[in-house]
């Protein structure tokens, strides 16, 4: 059997010559060979998407929010598409009213709610740049986005409407129309209005609209949409131009895949929206839904609440983080293992037995019927009982909760990876390939996707295992960074664009991400550390939660914060009679020669050179977080704001040890 069985090679390698690197053959889904997917019908823009299904399927249900009754959530109220439809053409009159002019940029800011995704549809309407304001990033970054997009207009949720008055006076020059997802109250007004804005409720702006009618501008495939700002892990966030084409390209790959895979999406797909709509990931996703007149179902903002919506919403798609999907795997073991010894027997057997045939080629669903009936079914029901997808995105999903998943959620776990810069999606593992696990799966059937050599990490593109920097090609890429030219020149080189992650090409044609090409720093003797894959390595100790290495050229050995898992260390603490709760435990000396003993055997075990060895450990029993700035929105770390927080303690560590 050919070993590159998902993918096909579009064109050869090249040399590397004149100090530029080789690059890998460019290679393209097997779901492509013929072709990428020809644009769909009367599908030029993002407006298109929603007017045509509006269109369709008018009285299926689009958009559902539990409503409030009697001091406590109910079940979802549906509104269909045409009742969207007629809101959105009311918002999008109002906004023209506000005299905001086609080319306007509108400011989006709050938790995903139905009020944002008529915002959205009616700036789509209007041919405006929609402007997500990132939920996470403090009032300092909404202020930049605010000032460096000039946005004229924004629509807010009630709870933020705080958070934009300190953006004030400095917003309030672009910043002249604010609109409350909700309510506005009379102070908020009157604040507002002293700068010169002015503040509306949903209801009051919806009415200025009402007796006004804009014709709708003509929308071509080249018009930029939306200005998704990406939270760097280093300097001001990046405003990313993405236009309808890119969108539209993504949704006509989305739709050749899953019909390849046999999955397409349906008018009764339903789906929960909790993954924020400011980033690209959820907000992809959901364009995908409104193509196929699904309906879309709000979360209610708390994550310990979102069990709880699953079980109402009954979703059959399931999009998340790892961060949660890690959630759900903890809340399953502690399950399991509080069980009686019979019951545990009797998991382990079934989920022994299961992931031997999936192993062996079964799907899913023919793996064992049994096991899935009498043992997984509870799993299936804890996330509604309907979901036969769920897709991981935006980190990487630790292959032990991937491969458990599998086997015990009755459905599919796909892993997929992009960026911003992407539109989202660009890499996706398949159904019932269990061998893609760990992986992000081969590339989607709208691009080209080749590795780049990056000689001073030692990757090769044209080794036998090609490993390089992955770099992508095709009508879903970025049409640039706003206002910063040189920013784009440095990532788009000949159409290709240089992600920054570095991969590795399975003999199945699925990619492996491996590291980061960014986080790459030498040692005092010049060694060359790639800290990433150090930090893999290292996570796979059962008491560490989440680490960060450190080290610089002016040093010769390697430290590390550590989060500790907390579990783990108590019961290591009492079968090592120490004692302590977890906070004076993580101070302790003991505990911390426990933990660089346990890095080391680790280190060792997967044959780590000497100087890749953390010398020194410090234990934070907090973890790494967004409030702190340790974190960006999509859960990466801010190796500069991390060595800013922990300067001290990292000056201490390389002090004890001289």
């Amino acid at each position: 059997m050919d070993p590159k069985r998902f993918i096909v090679e579009v064109e050869p390698a090249i040399e590397g010559k004149d100090g530029r690197p080789s690059m890998g053959p460019v290679y393209r889904s097997l779901y492509a060979k013929d072709g990428f997917p020809s644009p769909i019908d009367g599908l030029d823009s993002c407006w298109d998407v929603f007017r045509l299904s509006a269109e369709k399927y008018p009285d299926n249900k689009m958009l559902g929010t539990r409503e409030f009754v009697d001091g406590k959530h109910g079940k979802y109220e549906w509104l269909t598409y045409k009742q969207v439809y007629d809101k959105v053409i009311q918002a999008g009159n109002s906004i023209r009213a506000c005299g905001v002019e086609p080319g306007g940029k509108c400011g989006i800011y709050g938790v995903n709610c139905a009020e944002w995704i008529m915002s959205m549809e009616a700036c789509n309407a209007h041919g405006l740049y929609c402007v997500p304001l990132y939920d996470t990033l403090g009032a300092g970054a909404v202020e930049f986005i605010i000032c460096h997009a000039e946005v004229k207009i924004a629509f807010v949720e009630e709870k933020k409407i705080p958070e934009v008055l300190k953006t004030f006076p400095k917003a309030g020059e672009y910043l002249k129309t604010i609109v409350s997802f909700g309510q506005a109250t009379n102070e908020q007004k009157e604040q507002f209005k002293n700068f010169g804005s002015a503040l509306y409720s949903w209801d009051e702006f919806l009415s200025l609209g009402k007796d006004k009618h804009f014709d709708l501008p003509v929308k071509k495939k080249t018009d930029i949409c939306t200005i998704m700002y990406t939270s760097g892990t280093t300097g001001d966030p990046k405003g990313v131009l993405l236009s309808n084409n890119s969108i539209v390209t993504v949704i006509a790959g989305v739709r050749r895949l899953l019909d390849c895979a046999n999955e397409s999406l349906n008018a009764d797909d339903v789906y929960l929206s909790f993954l924020p709509l400011a980033h690209i990931f959820g907000r992809v996703i959901e364009e995908c839904f409104i193509h196929h007149g699904a309906s879309i179902g709000f979360w209610r903002g708390d994550v310990r609440l979102l069990i709880e919506d699953i079980g109402e919403l009954k979703p059959t798609i399931f999009c998340a983080v790892p961060r949660v999907l890690e959630r759900i795997y903890s809340g399953l073991q502690h399950k399991i293992s509080s069980g009686s010894f019979l019951k545990n027997k009797v998991f382990n057997l079934a989920y022994s037995y299961k992931l031997h045939n999936m192993k062996g080629g079964s799907k899913h669903e023919e793996a064992s019927i049994l096991s899935d009936k009498l043992v997984f079914t509870k799993v299936k029901q804890g996330l509604g009982g309907r979901v036969r997808i769920i897709l991981s995105g935006a980190a990487p999903l630790a292959p032990h909760i991937e491969g458990f998943l599998r086997v015990v959620a009755c459905c599919h776990v796909l892993q997929g990876y992009g960026l911003t810069e992407t539109c989202a999606g660009s890499f996706v593992s398949l159904p019932d390939e269990i061998n893609m696990l760990g992986t992000v799966g081969p590339p989607v059937p709208n691009l080209d996707a080749r590795l780049e050599s990056v000689p001073e990490m030692n990757y090769d593109a044209l080794s036998s295992t090609p490993r390089g920097e992955i770099c992508i090609r095709g009508d879903t890429l970025f049409s640039g960074y706003y206002k910063r030219e040189d920013l784009t020149k440095e990532v788009l080189i000949d159409g290709w664009f240089h992600t920054g992650d570095i991969g590795e090409w399975q003999p199945d044609g699925s990619m492996k991400v491996i590291d980061r090409k960014k986080n790459i720093f030498k040692l005092a003797q010049g060694e060359y550390v790639a800290v990433e894959n150090l930090e893999n390595v290292f996570g796979l100790v059962p008491a560490v939660d989440e680490i960060w290495v450190y080290g610089n050229s002016f040093e010769s050995c390697l430290v590390a914060v550590v989060n500790p898992n907390k579990n783990e260390i108590v019961k290591w603490a009492s079968s090592s009679e120490v004692s302590g709760d977890f906070h004076s435990l993580c101070h302790n000396p003991k505990t911390k020669e426990y933990i660089l003993g346990e890095l080391t055997r680790i280190g060792k075990e997967k044959k780590l050179k000497g100087f890749e060895l953390i010398k020194a450990v410090e234990l934070d029993p907090v973890p790494f977080d967004i409030d702190r700035d340790l974190l960006t929105p999509t859960l990466k770390k801010k190796r500069p704001q991390l060595l800013k927080y922990y300067q001290s303690t990292i000056d201490d560590m390389y002090k004890n040890m001289k």
